[in-house]
């Protein structure tokens, strides 16, 4: 985990071989929200990329590490004092070099936060 108590995983769905749904609760009183930022907290880039990569090692079973991010999009700020609670779609597609290839989307209802495509593979 990247940070510690940053996020509890609530639900996790791993439909099939390509396609997992995880539902996670932010902890809206974690240390980085002081400085990020003061009065207004926003979720980090980084750590949505973060719960990505750990959502799918929930998956995996297995350490991973990002070998390339192809596309990042952020659609709307993450306040966790508002949008406490998110959902992460994963659809993987195993590449021949090992690597397996991701996009994801997360969101909640109606709102997306954010929007990845990129590589990882095991460590």
């Amino acid at each position: 985990m990247l940070l510690k108590d940053f996020y509890t995983l609530i639900e996790f769905d791993k439909i099939d071989n390509e396609n997992i749904k995880a539902v996670i609760k932010l902890n809206k009183n974690h240390p980085v929200y002081k400085g990020h930022f003061p009065g207004n907290p926003v979720v980090p880039g980084v750590c949505l990329t973060q719960l990505i990569k750990e959502v799918m090692e929930t998956a995996e079973k297995k350490e991973l590490m990002l070998v390339s991010a192809d596309y990042i999009k952020f659609m709307a700020i993450v306040n966790p004092e508002i949008n406490e609670i998110l959902q992460i779609d994963l659809k993987l597609k195993v590449k021949e070099d090992n690597t397996t290839q991701v996009t994801s989307e997360t969101h909640f209802g109606e709102t997306v936060f954010y929007k990845f495509k990129g590589n990882f593979k095991a460590k």
